[in-house]
C-alpha cells in the first residue's frame, strides 16, 4: 500500500502554503505639510511635520501628488531612531517657484520604525494663503515700551483657524512662539521675558483651515528703565 507524506514533510508543505504575515502597520502620530509665507519679506517656504509612535523612525519617505519623492530620510545606524521631524525648505521669493516644486494635492507619508513597524499617513497641501493681519500694539517700530506687562494686539481676520505669535531677541537667541485660537486678538508677554533697553522682532501669522500661514513682521524696543505702563493706544 502506498504511504502518504511523512509528518515532517507534510508540515513543511503546509508552511509553504501559508502566506507570510505582513509587517504590522500603524498611522503616524502626525503627518502634515503646509506653506508659510512672510508677507513683509515677500518670501515663502514649505514645511513638513512628522511624529511617529513610541519607537523612533528608521526611514521616512514623502511622495508628492505627481509621484516624485520629495523627502527621503534614513537613520540606518541608530538603535533609537528619530521620533519627531520638523523640516523646512529654503525661503525663495514668493514668485511661484516653491509652489511649482511642491504642487497642491495629497502627499503620502511612509515610514518604518526601528522595531520594524510600518507607518502610513496622508496630508493635503493647499496653495491658498490666508489674509494677513495688521498690528494694533505695539505700533510698527515703536520704542520705549515697558519690559513688563506688555500686551501684543492685532486686528482679527475672518475665518482664521489660529494665530501664531513669535517674539525674538536676535542677540541672545531668546524666543517665544505661541499658537492661539482664531478668536483671540491679544497676547500677554510673559513676565521676565522682555529685558529693558532691548530690540525685538515681532511676527504674527494667520493660520488657515488648511494649515497655511501668512506672517507679517515688525520690530519694537523696550525702554532703558524697564518701567511698567499700560497698553499702547491704537
Amino acid at each position: 500500500m502506498r504511504k502518504g507524506p511523512q509528518p515532517v514533510v507534510a508540515a513543511a508543505l503546509l508552511l509553504l502554503l501559508i502566506p507570510a504575515a505582513a509587517p504590522a502597520e500603524e498611522r503616524f502620530g502626525r503627518a502634515a505639510v503646509y506653506l508659510e509665507r512672510n508677507a513683509t519679506d515677500e518670501d515663502a517656504e514649505v514645511r513638513f511635520e512628522v511624529t511617529g509612535t513610541a519607537d523612533g523612525l528608521a526611514t521616512l519617505r514623502v511622495t508628492a501628488p505627481d509621484g516624485r519623492t520629495v523627502l527621503d530620510f534614513r537613520a540606518p545606524d541608530s538603535r533609537l531612531g528619530i521620533r519627531h521631524l520638523d523640516l523646512e525648505s529654503p525661503e525663495p521669493r514668493d514668485d511661484g517657484r516653491l509652489r511649482a516644486d511642491f504642487p497642491a494635492g495629497t502627499y503620502r507619508f511612509a515610514g518604518t520604525t526601528v522595531g520594524g513597524t510600518e507607518l502610513r499617513g496622508e496630508a493635503t497641501l493647499s496653495h491658498a494663503f490666508p489674509p494677513t493681519t495688521s498690528f494694533v500694539a505695539p505700533r510698527p517700530g515703536q520704542r520705549d515700551l515697558p519690559a513688563g506687562g506688555l500686551r501684543i494686539r492685532w486686528r482679527p481676520v475672518a475665518d482664521a483657524a489660529a494665530y501664531v505669535v513669535v517674539i525674538e531677541q536676535e542677540d541672545t537667541g531668546r524666543e517665544i512662539r505661541a499658537q492661539l485660537p482664531g478668536t483671540e486678538t491679544a497676547f500677554a508677554v510673559p513676565g521676565g521675558f522682555l529685558a529693558p533697553g532691548a530690540e525685538y522682532k515681532l511676527a504674527i501669522g494667520t493660520v488657515s483651515r488648511e494649515g497655511n500661514r501668512s506672517f507679517v513682521e515688525t520690530s519694537f524696543g523696550t525702554g532703558a528703565s524697564g518701567r511698567r505702563r499700560g497698553d499702547q493706544p491704537d
